[in-house]
């Protein structure tokens, strides 16, 4: 009998495992399109700026309008999430992941394309607060940090396809070159349609999840959140939802006025998430997906070669968030980031380093031998400590630090900051780029990477382990 029990007991485990991992993926898929909506562009930046005639300031612009959309998508979607659902708000953002991609694939102006932008933005604001929030409110406490890293591994495979998508049109081209005409369509606006299959299956895999159990006793749906969570969590489903239930009193639903406080303006918690929101886009990191290839280029490399090391630098961030995946729930959030810290601003004092020692070429920086040797590994180096450390870890934080009154629009306020910093970082590169060169603009992130490490040490409380309801 006992035996016999163990059996069942291991099945249901299983059982219970495989219906987790099959939500959590499918939540996680608008952090794939979060990452290949961001970086597609990637590969198109030099075509459009040719297509359009336009200014490098007006380029650096249609690059970065995305984000001010995913700014507002960020700050919006904690708000509508606590009011139609995390699930009905996933399936907006996928239905605007596919107009935006279509709309930027057909756009006959930059202004229209930079509306249409920022309607995938909108969707990348959405999924970047839904996802993590979802995943963490559906996970074991003992899972949580691995499921939550599957956000962050999402997004960098959607970045790396994006750029692979990105590198393989430009091929079916008949001079490699992404302005060329292939079929109906030139080469760049390709490979924005490329994103309408995956919104699709997006949109198909979402319904087909449950709602967030904490959402649903919000609510006051407590027979819905018990079969979900009978199918999600070890626990007894009265013992999670008297829980839930405690840590809701005299709240029904996420406010904003909630996150302030009158004396240092932002509750202590929510300015810890606004800084790591912050510095994650400090360090620079989206400099390398959004421009390499122009990057690359200005420093000697052909436009082929340039996409060639932007897709390997991808391929570096995906294999690299495996790590934070295997080590997230055994060494904890802070040791990541730590670390993180460490080695991104070291490996940005290099690349600072090598572009300032640099010739220049017709006024620009030419890498050439052991230099462009020296800057690619350094640049791959600060991209594989960026992935296990604060790539995943930050949302993982942000998913599960705030309590269950203000989660989603306290996730919703951290993400409308980062994304905020990741435009700022952005929209000057191209203009730090022209005017002062690639060595002083590293030489910035390096000081922000270095900063970080301080932040994280002095302000950043472990999360590993425990229970959403135990949050502050």
């Amino acid at each position: 009998m006992d035996s016999s029990n163990q059996l069942s007991d291991q099945r249901n485990k299983r059982r219970r495992l495989r219906f987790i991992l099959q939500i959590a993926i499918s939540a996680a898929l608008g952090g794939f399109l979060f990452g290949y909506d961001t970086a597609v562009i990637n590969g198109a930046v030099g075509a459009i700026g040719t297509a359009f005639t336009v200014s490098k300031e007006t380029l650096g612009f249609a690059v970065a309008s995305a984000l001010l959309g995913s700014a507002l998508g960020a700050f919006t979607a904690g708000w509508l999430s606590d009011r139609i659902g995390r699930r009905n708000s996933m399936l907006v953002a996928a239905l605007m992941f596919l107009v935006g991609s279509l709309g930027s694939a057909l756009a006959p102006t930059i202004t229209i394309l930079i509306l249409w932008r920022v309607v995938g933005g909108l969707a990348v604001g959405f999924a970047s607060v839904l996802a993590p929030a979802y995943i963490a409110e559906i996970s074991p406490a003992s899972m949580r940090g691995q499921l939550g890293s599957l956000q962050q591994l999402a997004i960098v495979i959607g970045i790396f396809l994006a750029l692979l998508f990105d590198y393989v049109i430009v091929l079916f081209t008949s001079d490699q070159n992404p302005v060329s005409v292939i079929g109906p369509l030139a080469a760049w606006r390709w490979m924005f349609m490329s994103e309408i299959i995956p919104a699709a299956l997006y949109a198909v895999l979402v319904i087909g999840i449950p709602e967030s159990p904490r959402y649903l006793v919000q609510k006051g749906l407590t027979q819905r959140a018990k079969a979900v969570i009978e199918k999600t969590l070890h626990e007894p489903a009265d013992q999670v939802i008297a829980r839930i239930q405690s840590s809701l009193v005299n709240t029904h639903q996420g406010k904003l006025s909630e996150l302030f406080d009158r004396h240092t303006i932002l509750l202590p918690i929510i300015w810890t998430g606004v800084m790591l929101a912050i510095f994650q886009q400090f360090v620079g990191i989206n400099v390398i997906f959004y421009y390499s290839s122009v990057l690359w280029q200005a420093v000697g490399f052909s436009a082929k070669d340039s996409l060639i090391v932007t897709v390997i630098t991808s391929i570096t961030n995906v294999v690299t968030t495996f790590i934070a995946i295997a080590f997230i729930d055994r060494l904890g959030r802070k040791p990541l980031l730590l670390a993180g810290s460490v080695v991104m601003a070291v490996n940005l004092g290099v690349m600072s380093w090598a572009f300032a020692g640099a010739p220049l070429v017709n006024g620009s920086p030419h890498l050439a031998g052991a230099g462009a040797i020296v800057a690619l590994i350094a640049a791959n180096l600060f991209v594989f400590a960026f992935g296990f450390s604060w790539g995943p870890v930050m949302w993982v934080m942000l998913g599960e630090m705030f309590n269950n009154r203000i989660r989603a629009v306290a996730i919703g306020l951290c993400a409308m900051v980062n994304w905020i910093a990741n435009f700022l970082i952005s929209d000057t590169f191209p203009g730090l780029l022209e005017r002062s060169g690639p060595a002083l603009a590293y030489g910035l992130y390096a000081t922000a990477a270095a900063i970080s490490f301080f932040l994280v040490l002095f302000f950043v409380r472990e999360t590993k382990g425990k229970e959403l309801e135990e949050m502050a």
